[in-house]
């Protein structure tokens, strides 16, 4: 297998934390896609979207999407399940786990990209209005998680799932649009800490501060 990823973006970055939770290592290589390297011809036949992370199996077939990569490496992998394990733990799991995809992840990601001059060149058309208004979102989700906090150590009760590692990329990703996790968010602000803790989070941290391809 070939991993296709990015040390900084987010959705590479969760696959790497899954992959470190999970111990298992896949030859990786990053591209640059801020100097263009997603729309080389070579890329697009592997991921026409020009989207990371792509996982390449030995058959050839492209695995592209983070939670479609995590998918197959957790019933490739099936010890330490980050997934679930019955039908109402996987459901619920999935259900937070989209949350902070489609919802906090998704709305930072909007913020970055249509408000941050490095994307201009990407994003097209890039509309600050549009980025603006997910800011406030930002927060309202973030409130949201908070909530489910309350009372369970993990996003999904005492379990560690894919749930966690979305949350925690989302929210280490707010970092570029200046946004960090409010005071009075002293349940999500407990999590991140417990997060912060783990040796995997730290492992994958790692590699964001490496800038050498590998």
């Amino acid at each position: 297998m070939k991993l296709y990823s990015h040390r900084q973006a987010p959705n590479p970055f969760r696959v790497t934390l899954f992959l470190l939770e999970k111990g298992v290592k896949v030859n990786t290589t990053y591209v640059d896609f801020m100097h263009g390297e997603l729309r080389v011809p070579e890329f697009k036949a592997i991921n026409p979207f020009q989207r990371l992370p792509v996982l390449l199996l030995e058959d050839g077939t492209a695995i592209a999407e983070s939670c479609a990569i995590c998918r197959y490496i957790e019933e490739m992998n099936p010890i330490k399940p980050l997934l679930g394990q019955t039908a109402k733990g996987r459901a619920v799991i999935e259900m937070w786990n989209r949350r902070a995809d489609m919802g906090l992840l998704t709305q930072v990601s909007q913020v970055f990209r249509h408000t941050h001059p490095a994307m201009a060149a990407l994003e097209t058309p890039q509309v600050k209005e549009w980025g603006e208004a997910n800011r406030p979102k930002v927060l309202e989700t973030m409130a949201i998680f908070d909530a489910q906090l309350v009372s369970n150590k993990y996003v999904v009760g005492d379990k560690y799932s894919i749930a966690d590692i979305t949350l925690f990329s989302a929210l280490n990703f707010a970092r570029v649009i200046k946004v960090q996790v409010p005071e009075e968010l002293a349940n999500l602000r407990r999590w991140y800490g417990t997060m912060m803790q783990r040796p995997a989070v730290q492992a994958a941290l790692q590699v964001m501060k490496e800038t050498s391809n590998a």
